[in-house]
């Protein structure tokens, strides 16, 4: 199955036809389990070995099923979207699932049932099998423009809204939105540069967008990384390298290029888009394993 995703609006607002939750900071995943499980991110890859604690406690449940939710690693009390990141070797924090839909429950398709419905089902289920890692997303009723401002005040990526009524979609739809707390997505890696300095392995990322299935450059990232993410990052980076750009317009940076083929996929925070399509302050996040490079198109005009 392919999770149902979200499409982004601008502004939060209130209606009783609508729940709002969280929106977490961390990798979509669908759990199955027949008799074992496997829980997988939106492009199919499996996140059995990176959080086998998840992967335990769902075994333990009982019957045939598929869970979809939010896998996040929370350190002090906060979500840690870098942590996430080398969770598989470092195992700092501990890793939660929320979870917020029932997709299939003992044989039975569930997907035709509205949001609600669902819901129900999936809270009673997890009521009755109580897990450390598994949590259950709580949702706000009609008071949508609140909810965002409680987000703001948190510090939360933004929120989400689904429509009470809405069937399970696997595609993106407009029952289900996103509104986000600031100037943030996903990145296609095309190339990174020359590192300058005292800096190692490499300098700034070159980034884009599919825009009518063509890769568009949107800018380079140089700010966000410490000396072992640059380490970690450039040893990814150089199983991809491309004699060729893969972008339609030609990025003209400062430093010598190395150009990748465009399969990597990263998150990344800014203040604006210019004119001409190019980042301002870009701050690197996280890589997002997770996230099919095909998918990422620019979110913000």
């Amino acid at each position: 199955m392919k999770p149902m995703l979200a499409t982004r609006i601008d502004e939060p607002f209130d209606s009783e036809e609508w729940i709002f939750e969280k929106k977490f900071d961390g990798f979509r995943a669908l759990a199955h389990k027949n008799k074992k499980v496997e829980l997988l991110s939106r492009n199919s890859r499996s996140f059995n070995k990176r959080f086998p604690e998840i992967v335990a406690e769902i075994q333990l449940l009982p019957g045939s099923f598929v869970l979809d939710g939010e896998i996040v690693v929370i350190q002090k009390g906060k979500e840690r979207f870098q942590l996430l990141q080398n969770y598989q070797t470092d195992r700092i924090g501990t890793a939660y699932y929320y979870l917020f839909d029932i997709l299939s429950y003992k044989g039975k398709d569930l997907t035709f049932l509205p949001l609600i419905r669902r819901r129900a089902i999936l809270y009673a289920f997890l009521k009755k099998y109580p897990c450390r890692h598994l949590r259950f997303s709580k949702e706000v009723n009609a008071k949508g423009k609140a909810f965002f401002e409680k987000a703001k005040k948190q510090g939360w990526e933004g929120i989400i809204a689904k429509k009470k009524n809405s069937l399970y979609q696997q595609t993106r739809s407009r029952e289900w939105l996103k509104i986000k707390s600031h100037l943030r997505q996903e990145f296609v890696i095309g190339g990174y540069t020359a590192p300058r300095g005292s800096r190692e392995n490499f300098g700034a990322l070159l980034v884009g967008v599919y825009e009518n299935k063509k890769l568009r450059y949107a800018g380079h990232v140089g700010g966000g990384f410490n000396r072992a993410l640059l380490q970690r990052i450039y040893k990814e980076l150089r199983k991809h390298v491309s004699l060729t750009s893969p972008f339609i317009n030609e990025p003209r940076p400062n430093e010598r290029v190395v150009w990748l083929k465009p399969k990597l996929v990263c998150e990344v925070s800014f203040a604006e888009w210019t004119q001409s399509g190019i980042l301002r302050q870009p701050i690197f996040q996280g890589m997002r394993p997770d996230k099919p490079a095909r998918q990422v198109v620019r979110e913000y005009d």
